[in-house]
């Protein structure tokens, strides 16, 4: 066997152009070379295992991420309205709904209708605005329309079939031409805010309304 490694040696002394040398340093150049070639390939192993693989810049960030930095994926707590319950309920008062609240909500959180109450004065089923009133009359109190002088809690049409400003509920002002339920809450409001209407013309201190709108509702409401 030591033949055969002597051979070996020797081939690799003439392929490494060290036949010119003397047999002893012809060898110890071999196993130099052969220490080298081992050692450059134990670090080139190590370096291979330790390389790390960096992302690509070009790579689009994850949608998990994507979602956690959008601010629109993050919930928010929907709108609340106030509203004004009185009348024939259990616990008249002011309560806070959830935005888009009907007025079968209100009436509810106010503890239900009480057994005298003018269920069919009120639409249980309509929208309610921020700030609005509500009343449910008695049974008995709303004996007309308004164009024929209508009370409803707490006589809220004047003689001649005039809306009285100051005692008419928001139910009642909103009938009334261009006044939908946002602005009739906020008549109530204004009143509740700033006091009772003295002349028809303080409407003009209701946010929404203007000449235009004060004109066509002169002939149609009072300030009692």
């Amino acid at each position: 066997m030591w033949r055969e490694v002597r051979d070996w040696v020797e081939e690799l002394a003439c392929r490494a152009g060290f036949d010119g040398l003397p047999g002893g340093g012809r060898g110890l150049a071999v196993a130099a070379a052969i220490v080298a070639a081992l050692a450059v390939g134990y670090l080139a192993l190590n370096t291979r295992g330790s390389t790390v693989q960096l992302p690509r810049q070009d790579e689009a960030p994850s949608s998990a991420a994507t979602a956690s930095a959008d601010p629109a994926s993050i919930p928010t707590e929907p709108a609340t309205i106030t509203v004004h319950v009185v009348g024939e309920v259990r616990h008249p008062g002011v309560y806070a709904l959830p935005s888009g609240a009907r007025a079968i909500d209100a009436v509810e959180a106010a503890g239900g209708l009480l057994g005298d109450a003018e269920q069919a004065a009120v639409n249980l089923a309509r929208p309610i605005a921020d700030g609005e009133q509500i009343a449910v009359p008695r049974q008995g109190d709303v004996v007309a329309g308004a164009a024929s002088g209508t009370t409803g809690a707490g006589g809220s049409a004047a003689a001649g079939g005039k809306i009285d400003l100051n005692t008419a509920s928001a139910e009642q002002l909103d009938t009334l031409p261009g006044v939908g339920p946002s602005t009739a809450a906020k008549i109530v409001a204004d009143r509740t805010a700033n006091g009772p209407f003295r002349t028809v013309d303080d409407l003009m201190r209701v946010p929404g309304i203007g000449p235009a709108k004060l004109e066509a509702l002169k002939d149609l409401v009072t300030a009692g």
